[in-house]
């Protein structure tokens, strides 16, 4: 259960990568300026996405939120205009990635909140109980064997930490790092430089 929901928040990771590196070559069909304007709000987002993988604390992820729904709302009203008064297939195409950006954000977000329900933590702890306690009645007899019969809580004990530690994707060992994003944040700004040695001024670092 908590190895699939890993899976997955790595899986729409990379899926979220994707629909931004889209939509910021899909910003190319836009008027120029909008354009312009449309890919520096990405690169924002981008970074605000990347930081939204690190460790932080809940002020900090709080204000992470904020940034990006004003993001967001940015973000679309900069092509809805142009949307209402240019109904073109290009335009549309580009609507529909922006759309792709903002749904990735929310499937992330949905992923990151579906964790192990409290009700299977119960269930899987008085299983743990139940055997732990079997284990050390019939180890009364064998003292000479104790060392043996300390195994099984042992595993159990270890179980439940990667269990639960796969199961806090942002905190723990085990964590889901936005390498998707970084790369692309990396291609992005290579791609700006290029372009123009000044356009690098327009992203933040993470």
């Amino acid at each position: 259960m908590a190895i699939d929901r890993h899976d997955q928040r790595e899986a729409l990771e990379e899926a979220e990568a994707n629909a931004i590196g889209t939509e910021y070559l899909r910003a190319d069909l836009l008027p120029p300026k909008a354009s312009l304007a449309t890919k520096d709000l990405l690169m924002q987002y981008l970074d605000q996405r990347i930081l939204f993988y690190s460790k932080q604390d809940q002020e900090k992820i709080h204000d992470i939120h904020l940034k990006t729904d004003r993001l967001q709302n940015a973000l679309w009203q900069e092509i809805l205009p142009i949307a209402r008064s240019n109904q073109t297939a290009t335009i549309a195409l580009t609507v529909s990635g922006m759309n792709d950006v903002l749904n990735s954000q929310g499937y992330v977000q949905a992923s990151w909140w579906n964790r192990i329900p409290s009700t299977a933590w119960t269930l899987m702890t008085a299983i743990a109980i139940c055997a732990n306690l079997l284990v050390g009645f019939g180890a009364r007899n064998f003292k000479k064997n104790i060392a043996l019969f300390m195994i099984f809580p042992f595993v159990i004990a270890v179980s439940f930490f990667l269990i639960a530690d796969i199961d806090s994707p942002r905190g723990g060992i085990i964590r889901i790092e936005p390498r998707n994003l970084i790369t692309l944040k990396k291609i992005l700004n290579t791609q700006m430089n290029t372009q123009s040695p000044s356009s690098g001024s327009h992203s933040a670092s993470p």
